[in-house]
């Protein structure tokens, strides 16, 4: 297909072209987008709590870096991706958990390029990936080529891939995911994120609890030059207690103070406040019942909190 086509040859180019080629892109998508620039800019706003023409300029040219860096993500060879994040902070968090014996689950917003942090981790310990199909179908083959290479493992969004993360943590391995993608109804609560109610997911707060699971707070910061990244990895400033409510308005907490340190490259222009696909986009309707996906888990999230709180 020309599109495949196209990705692969874009994937040909170096890191820095592709990023300029995305500023230029991002300009373009928010001029041509009134709905996606409103977006954008009241997000941002949102957050910051003022107008910041500066941030608000970088967040655009970021955001069309961050689509067109895929390519490069995808398409080149892992040694060289993981080689582009020049520096590593953190690290010595998962070698403490490590050798603690635990499971670790890695969190990881839509911040800088979160498509490099699994795969930076995969080049040194095996990882377990929640998987969501690309909203293009063209590009699903790619994507999975991407990411399932290496000891990077992808289990799809449905209930099948929650078992298969629950069993990776209690086997003492580590899982991956995006925390702040809007769930389906049935998958999550509303929580504050940035001072406004947002449909979040419950599925992160309920694999911490998992008993023996470390959280470990994961972005890859975007250098300018198309010089690279540099991976970071953050303990939480909050303890988990097990209640499912309060975790999850940790984890948007534990988000926010990671979007600060670099608001122009969080995706600002996605829809986060939206509800679950059977409500309107601006209201906040009671949460329904958990869907199995959320069940597969409960049992073990419930016993870790029980084993909490005694």
């Amino acid at each position: 297909m020309l599109s495949q086509r196209v990705f692969r040859l874009l994937s040909r180019l170096p890191l820095s072209w592709l990023h300029r080629i995305g500023g230029w892109a991002g300009w373009l998508t928010y001029k041509t987008s009134s709905s996606y620039a409103r977006r954008l800019r009241e997000n941002l706003f949102n957050a910051l709590g003022r107008e910041d023409e500066a941030v608000l300029r970088a967040a655009i040219v970021e955001a069309g870096r961050q689509a067109l860096e895929l390519p490069f993500i995808w398409g080149r060879p892992a040694a060289e991706v993981v080689a582009s994040a020049v520096r590593t902070e953190g690290w010595e968090l998962v070698e403490a958990a490590r050798a603690e014996g635990a499971g670790i689950l890695f969190i990881t917003p839509h911040l800088g390029c979160f498509e490099i942090t699994a795969q930076c981790i995969a080049a040194k310990i095996p990882i377990t990936v929640l998987y969501r199909p690309p909203r293009k179908e063209v590009l699903q083959p790619l994507m999975e080529a991407g990411r399932a290479r290496g000891q990077m493992r992808t289990a799809p969004a449905d209930l099948s891939g929650v078992r298969k993360l629950v069993k990776t943590l209690r086997s003492h391995e580590a899982v991956g995911m995006l925390p702040d993608q809007v769930p389906g109804a049935g998958e999550g609560v509303w929580s504050t994120f940035f001072g406004k109610p947002a449909w979040t997911m419950t599925l992160a707060a309920r694999l911490a609890a998992v008993k023996g699971v470390r959280v470990i707070y994961t972005w890859a910061e975007r250098l300018p030059r198309g010089e690279g990244y540099v991976f970071r990895l953050q303990a939480p400033t909050e303890a988990l207690g097990g209640d499912l409510d309060t975790d999850v308005a940790i984890i948007n907490r534990e988000v926010e103070r990671m979007i600060l340190q670099c608001p122009q490259q969080y995706l600002w222009g996605y829809n986060r406040y939206k509800g679950p696909r059977r409500g309107r986009d601006d209201a906040a309707p009671e949460a329904p019942e958990d869907m199995p996906g959320d069940a597969a888990v409960r049992a073990d999230a419930d016993g870790a909190a029980a084993e909490r709180r005694a």
